[in-house]
């Protein structure tokens, strides 16, 4: 076992550490203590007759159950069910006697709430293996000092307290209140990874029965007395501002309480870097049913204007910047020119390595390629939806949430009110994605509570959502590598922007591995407002990277696995450059593995094959697709999957989040698109939008984890980007062409050569 110091600072955690109701309570501080936790809710057994309630802990009943709080919000990637599976382990308490809760936003005691960035099991491992052992001490002590035994002796299974030589035994609960009194270890020891007994087992997800049996988890279910219901009228394009209204005829409806003009935003306010949101000025419209204020909202008669260029500031995590915005009426037509225009020119050069230059103009071979990708629309199963209730100095918030510490001080500024007088209610979230840590809506619920004196359910319909904003920027991408004549790759040149964004990323794969390596990046300013989407800026450098290395590979006459591990092995023997972030070795090592279980080389008759590998969010991908032809029609039969997350929590949860990316990320390289004309989306609704089809899903998925006992990184985000490039791939070998335009189903063919 290893030693680990419990960190907490005893005071504080002898503080926290309560008895009641027979009970044991260990209450720590997710932020002042090693790395946050986090947990989920089951019933089983009878529950004790009474819990301590505190903020952040591990809490033990008298009866042996065990409860642990969920700080950070779920959206269905399962660390509820996957961080008390930590703790339990640790616990050595039976997994059917554990319960969890998911937390309120309470950053004193949780501190960082936050669900993004595949950043939950990574950061809150310790914390979590902390919490459980620790426990597990007292409990051994308790036991210890009760027999008269030395603690040494005693052993832990199961939630049994055991002490063999004497044949004594006790639950957890029979020594939870003696346990209570005692003092707080400095050091515990933890696991070694070969003696766990719940961690990489699979488990079921702590709330699919609540889930399939319609239990009200989520934001929209949520359910208040008296509430009235909210919604917004934002200008109809990007680069319009509102005017003026007229809501005589919505005022006398059915139903209409209220029709006010609302202001999210105040010009002089310094925004977050998640305060993104094009349109600040709104009409609210208010009353007592959804359909009647959705047939309101189509009454009442605004008027718009365009705005002007204007700036603000923001604050990016403590790095205050100007932001520019333009006017005008944007369209996809013009985005797509003006992006052609900035790749033709010289970039701002983020990393040069030997002499690229040089190495081009004396080359055998020089292969160039562009590519480019849409907007796309979030478009999460559940639209945008919160509650608030605001009453003087005080408020109430629920919903779904993604970064409540980020949106708390924006409502606070806005209402002119104490953080520490809001409270926020986290729900379960229909989906995220990045999407829901913009809490604009969440502003909006608020003002419009207080404008009204109600409680009140802000609803977005589909169509308010699709076209609000904050999509996956619009990139683009140039490519350059220089083979010598002995085909080696001698030089590598990427120029990467995009629309307000550059996606590049100068130090990952190939940096490090060819010796003459530039990497330049622009920016073109817009009025559409971005934000995070799922694997930010991966989603796109990830495909359109593969894809040209795998063209690189063919014009070197090398196989694209081959070429690529030759590649690695450089970066690992000889590597160029000292500012890599990949691990070449794991990077080989997904590559290798999918190589193995896709049966690379051995291509069935009739199946078309592609690869890609990628690195991001400290996780390694790699996916071999099988494409077939259905007469003209390509198909998607097989995806292998090769993962690197360090230590899997829970397979089967870490296997469905990976065969969700994959099916996400086949639909958006086929179809994903999001189009403007004067401003205005052309897609407002799935009848436009195209979301994949059931069966245009693969037909058979498969993951593969490497072994290892890394402590856990990140998993849902890295499977995703690698997809567009391996789907490229396929469809090269399936149609005999290359795809340089997402969404690959509209793209045109183009003169290869």
């Amino acid at each position: 076992m290893t030693p680990m110091k419990t960190h907490i600072g005893r005071r504080a955690f002898i503080r926290n550490t309560s008895l009641a109701g027979g009970g044991l309570v260990l209450g720590f501080s997710l932020f002042n203590s090693c790395k946050p936790g986090e947990a989920k809710e089951m019933a089983v057994r009878e529950m004790p007759k009474e819990w301590f309630e505190i903020n952040a802990y591990l809490k033990i009943g008298d009866n042996g159950l065990v409860t642990i709080m969920a700080p950070n919000p779920e959206f269905g990637q399962g660390v509820i069910t996957a961080m008390p599976m930590i703790v339990a382990d640790e616990l050595d308490v039976d997994w059917e006697d554990v319960l969890v809760e998911q937390a309120n936003f309470d950053p004193e005691s949780y501190g960082w709430q936050f669900t993004g960035g595949s950043q939950g099991i990574r950061r809150r491992w310790e914390g979590l293996r902390m919490a459980g052992a620790t426990a597990k001490q007292m409990l051994k002590q308790a036991a210890a000092q009760t027999w008269q035994v030395p603690v040494e002796e005693i052993e832990v299974s199961n939630g049994v307290v055991a002490h063999e030589a004497s044949g004594k035994t006790a639950g957890f609960g029979e020594l939870a209140s003696l346990a209570g009194t005692l003092e707080v270890p400095e050091e515990v020891p933890l696991k070694e990874v070969k003696d766990f007994t719940i961690v990489g087992t699979s488990k079921k997800d702590v709330e699919t029965r609540k889930i399939v049996t319609g239990k009200p988890l989520f934001g929209v279910d949520y359910q208040y007395e008296d509430a009235l219901v909210g919604m917004v009228i934002h200008p109809p394009a990007f680069g319009l501002q509102l005017k003026s209204f007229d809501a005589t005829s919505a005022l006398s409806m059915p139903g209409v309480v209220d029709v006010f003009r609302i202001k999210t935003l105040e010009d002089s306010f310094t925004r977050g870097y998640f305060d993104a949101n094009a349109f600040t000025d709104l009409v609210a419209v208010v009353g007592k049913s959804t359909w009647e204020v959705m047939n309101a909202k189509k009454a009442v008669q605004a008027e718009w204007e365009p705005i002007s260029d204007y700036r603000f500031t923001m604050d990016r995590f403590g790095n205050q910047m100007e932001v520019t915005v333009p006017g005008g009426l944007e369209s996809t037509d013009a985005h797509y020119a003006e992006m052609e225009k900035m790749a033709s020119r010289s970039g701002t050069t983020a990393r040069k390595d030997g002499n690229p230059e040089k190495a081009f103009v004396t080359a055998e071979k020089v292969l160039e390629r562009s590519y480019t990708c849409p907007f796309l629309a979030h478009n999460c199963m559940e639209p945008m939806s919160f509650f608030a209730h605001v009453t003087g100095e005080k408020a109430h918030l629920a919903g779904p949430l993604q970064a409540p510490a980020i949106t708390r001080p924006t409502v606070a500024a806005r209402l002119g009110i104490p953080e520490e007088q809001i409270d926020i209610e986290l729900t379960r979230m229909g989906g995220g994605f990045g999407r829901r840590a913009y809490g604009h809506y969440a502003v909006e619920a608020a003002l419009i509570s207080r404008q009204v004196s109600a409680p009140v359910k802000l609803v977005y319909t589909r169509e308010d959502d699709m076209t609000c904003g904050i999509y996956r920027p619009s990139y683009q991408a140039t490519y350059r590598a220089a083979l010598d004549k002995d085909n080696n790759l001698v030089a590598f040149h990427v120029k990467a922007g995009g629309i307000p964004e550059t996606p590049l990323f100068a130090n990952r794969f190939p940096a490090g591995a060819v010796d003459n390596y530039l990497a330049e990046q622009w920016e073109i300013n817009s009025n559409i407002t971005v934000g995070a989407f799922r694997a930010p800026r991966s989603n796109f450098m990830a495909g359109v990277e593969q894809a040209f290395l795998d063209e690189v590979a063919e014009l070197a006459g090398k196989d694209p696995i081959a070429f690529r591990l030759e590649l690695i092995e450089r970066a690992k023997n000889n590597p160029v450059g000292e500012n890599n972030d990949y691990d070449p070795d794991r990077l080989a090592g997904v590559l290798k593995l999918v190589r193995d279980k896709s049966d690379w080389g051995q291509t069935p008759s009739g199946v078309h094959r592609g690869v890609a590998a990628y690195f991001c969010h400290n996780s390694y991908a790699a996916h071999v697709i099988d494409v077939v032809m259905e007469g003209n029609k390509p198909k998607v039969e097989r995806v292998v999957c090769a993962l690197d997350c360090g230590i899997v929590i829970n397979p089967d949860a870490a296997a469905n989040m990976a065969e969700g990316a994959i099916v996400d990320g086949v639909g958006n390289a086929m179809y994903g698109e999001l189009t403007f004309r004067d401003g205005r989306t052309d897609q407002t609704n799935f009848d436009t939008y195209k979301i994949i089809r059931h069966s245009e899903a693969p037909k058979n998925i498969e993951v593969h984890f490497v072994e290892n006992e890394i402590d856990p990184t990140g998993l849902g985000e890295p499977p995703f980007p690698p997809v567009t490039g391996a789907l490229a791939n396929a469809l090269y070998k399936a149609t005999g062409r290359r795809y340089y335009r997402q969404p690959f189903a509209t793209d045109q063919p183009r003169i290869v050569g």
